[in-house]
This record gives C-alpha cells, structure tokens and sequence, in this order.
C-alpha cells in the first residue's frame, strides 16, 4: 500500500480527483433516465389510445383535451370528469458481450428482463362557463419510464436502476373567437424526479489513475506494470460498489393550442407545448467494499485527496428539461363512423450534454454528452359506431426515437415502435361513459454500437423489446 502511495507524486492529485469522480457519472448521469422516445408517455385517454390517438384533439368527447389542446374544449359542452388508468407493461431483453477498459471480459448474465409494469393514472375536469368561455384543469404524466436489471449482470457499471416520471397538474381556458375557430392556452406546473443507479467498477478506477499518470508524465512508465499488479492485487476485478441518486424538481411551462371548424364534418387542430427546465436537485448514495475504504483511508492516499474523502453520501443536481411538442390533430366525422389522423414531433436535439455537479469536493462535476435528434409520431385510426351506446375503435402508429446505435445505452433501450391498437365504448346513460382499449407496441431490435461507462467498461449488443398497453376509463357528464 505505502509502496504504491510513494510512487505517486502530490502533483497527481487532480488525477486522482478525475478517476474518482468519473467513477460516479454512469449512476449519476441524469439524462440517461430520458434518452429514447419509449420516456414520452401519450397514454393519458383510454378513448383515444383505441384509434392509436388518431383524433386526438379533434374526435370530440373528450375531456383529455384539457392537457392535450385546449381549443378543443369548445366541443365539451357541459360539466365533464374524467378518470384513466393505463396499465403500461414494457420488456427489455438484452443478448451481447461486455468487456473493461483493458480488454477484459466482464462476467456477468445478460441483466434478465429489465422491463416492468407501471401504472399511468390520469383526471381531468372540463367545464363550460358561457357561450364562449371554457375551463379545464388535468392531472397526467407525459414522460415516465423504468428499467432494472440484475445486479451482477454484465453490464452493471452502465446502468441497474432508471426510474423518471413527470407529474403535470394543467390548466386550460378556451375562448370561441368565432362561431368556427377557437384558441386555447395552459399554465403547466410540472414535477418531474429522477432515481438512477449503476456498479462502480473500483478496480478501474485504481488502474485508471495509473494510466492517467503515465500519460500525463507523472509516473514513469516502467513502474506502470509493477503499479497496476498492485492496484489489482489491493482492489481485484469485481471490487464492486453501487451508486444511486434521487432527485426532484418543480418547475413550469406553457401550452397554446387552435382548433378549426373547416366545415359541418372536418375539424382540425394545431398545438405547441413548450419544454419545462429543471434542475433536479437529491442525494446521492455509495456502497464500497472493505478494500478500497481500506485504501482510500490511508494517511498518503487521503493526502492525494486532500482530506475529502470521495464516494460519500453528498448532494447533487443536474439541469435537466423535457422537450418541446408541436402536434396536428385531424378528424372527419360520419353518421356511422369516424376518422382521424395525428402528426407530433419532440424536440429532443436540445439535449447536447449535461453537466452533474456534486457538493462533495472530492467529485468533480462530470459532462455527460448526447446527440439526439427530433422524433415524429404518426397515426391514423377511426371509431364505428355500433350503436347509439356502442362504439368500436381501431388505429395503427409509428413512433420513432431519437437514439441510433452509436449513442443508444441500456437504461432506457428504445428503438422506432409501431402501435397496433383497438377499443371499445359504451354509453351507460346520457350521463356515464366507460372505455376500454389494448395496444400491442412492436419494437425495431435496438442495436447498441459500444455503450461505454465512466470508467471505460463497454457493453455491446442487442435489445429484444416489446410493450403492452391497456386502457380504461370513466367519463361522467352533466
């Protein structure tokens, strides 16, 4: 132990300082929780999830339009609330090989299942106050994703735990400018929280800091090898430890929205939903075997450190902001059957990079960088009515993502989805509604080029996904 300190100059210190601290990134690095299209949620109306949400904003009937466009509340006519839940179950398989900064195979199974089921409750209100003026407000979640895989799986130090959500509470106003076109806005309170964690692999941490050395001058090179055997013998492979940050923020947005009467049976509508910034601010946490606490607490090492003390329960936070939409809704109306069509894009290319910074001095703020591209979501479904109180409904959808190979990573491994949806609607009374729908979601394989951790560990391969989608709700009107 002594022997290796005493071959470490005091002037690598900042190397020791940067080894340390991109240990930490791949837990803490935030925007990993968000980085495909499968974290932006559409599930917030059981009705329009049966047409693929073709019509979205133009069917009619529907008080999710509180969050969607609020122009279209000038076809509510009445007092409406309205109830879903979306049972979103999605499955992440992954088949491929791993290996560490120095060529090694990393052991481990390929994670298991990293999919889960979640529940996506959401509720409006929607009111109409006079011959012009309309209400509404919305509770719904627009992004919210989870994976987990097996702790001892091979690529533990990319990512085991992702969870992110976003809580909107929404409210709208509408006013009729004309008896055939109407605007609508929306103050957007969001909350959006953030739990992420990975291993940490110490053993290239240790190694890391001799490679940095060298490089920089600092250490000889014919003392590397001899240096490295140590570090291998003090913290061998699979001196694992496990990082987690939590993390929440409130913050606010924006929505504008118009909705044209083109003619008796053709109803279009346009909306843009401005992006939320954030800045998530929590706790982050670390387990470390007794080896590199061993290590870390020498008298020469914690010198390096200069007495802080990494790797310890600290404060951190990240900026962070959910994308901006724009959407167009289309629907034509029949005496027995509906039909629509839905055009969205998200604005994901703002999000370049994102810098973490902890309170801990002895962690470095670490720069995660990214390459997304905008994303288009395209439907096309329709209604068929049965009956006066029966309705059938169907809907295909492509979604695309803003992920490619090379920058594609396993915490939320998404690819371009196609949606095959159905539904059902029945009219209790001229008051109570109740919907059903399912969607079968047929995921691209999601290839993986390289994703590599802070300490260099590379996961390549491929991801077998899938996801299932059903939707109910109750609508009482008066």
């Amino acid at each position: 132990m002594y022997k290796f300190s005493r071959h470490v100059p005091g002037a690598a210190r900042p190397l020791a300082l940067a080894a340390l601290g991109l240990a930490v990134a791949a837990g803490l690095a935030l925007p990993t929780g968000a980085r495909a299209s499968a974290f932006q949620l559409k599930e917030d109306s059981a009705k329009a999830m049966g047409r693929a949400y073709a019509g979205s904003a133009t069917a009619g009937g529907d008080a999710s339009v509180v969050a969607n466009n609020p122009a279209a509340m000038t076809d509510l006519h009445g007092t409406y609330f309205q109830a879903d839940v979306t049972a979103v179950n999605f499955s992440a398989k992954f088949s491929g090989t791993a290996h560490d900064a120095m060529g090694n195979p990393i052991g481990g199974g390929n994670g298991g299942d990293a999919g889960t089921t979640l529940p996506v409750p959401d509720f409006f209100i929607a009111t109409q106050v006079s011959d012009r003026w309309h209400v509404g407000f919305g509770v719904n979640v627009p992004f919210g994703f989870q994976t987990e895989y097996d702790h001892d799986w091979m690529g533990r130090y990319n990512a085991l735990k992702t969870k992110l959500e976003s809580f909107d509470a929404t409210l709208s106003a509408s006013f009729d400018v004309t008896d055939n076109f109407s605007l609508g806005a929306s103050v957007i309170a969001q909350r959006t929280s953030a739990e992420l964690s990975s291993a940490i692999n110490y053993n290239a941490v240790g190694l890391g800091l001799v490679q940095q050395g060298v490089a920089a001058g600092q250490i000889p090179a014919q003392m590397a090898p001899a240096l490295a055997q140590q570090i291998n013998a003090l913290v061998p492979p699979g001196s694992d430890g496990y990082a987690r940050m939590k993390g929440d923020d409130w913050s606010y947005g924006w929505q504008l929205g118009g909705y044209w009467k083109l003619t008796p049976q053709d109803r279009l509508a346009l909306d843009y939903h401005s992006k939320i910034s954030h800045k998530l601010s929590g706790t982050a946490n670390f387990t470390m075997p007794d080896n590199v606490s061993y290590l870390l607490g020498t008298p020469t090492v914690a010198a390096l450190l200069g007495g802080a003390t990494p790797f310890q329960r600290t404060r951190g936070s990240a900026n962070l902001a959910t994308p901006a939409t724009a959407s167009a809704s289309y629907w034509h109306q029949a005496q027995r059957f509906g039909v629509g069509i839905d055009l969205a894009w998200t604005k994901w290319d703002e999000f370049k990079q994102l810098a973490v910074n902890y309170a801990n001095p002895a962690q470095p703020a670490t720069v995660e960088r990214f390459n997304w591209h905008n994303t288009w979501f395209a439907s096309i479904g329709g209604d068929y009515y049965v009956n006066d109180k029966l309705t059938l409904r169907g809907g295909l959808a492509l979604d695309t993502t803003p992920t490619k190979a090379d920058n594609r990573d396993p915490r939320v491994p998404d690819s371009t989805r196609k949606f095959v949806t159905v539904g059902i609607g029945y009219k209790a009374n001229d008051h109570l509604e109740l919907n059903a729908s399912y969607a079968h979601i047929f995921v691209n394989k999601a290839h993986l080029d390289g994703s590599v951790s802070s300490t260099n560990d590379t996961l390549a391969g491929n991801f077998d996904d899938y996801g299932n989608l059903l939707s109910v709700s109750a609508q009482y009107r008066f």
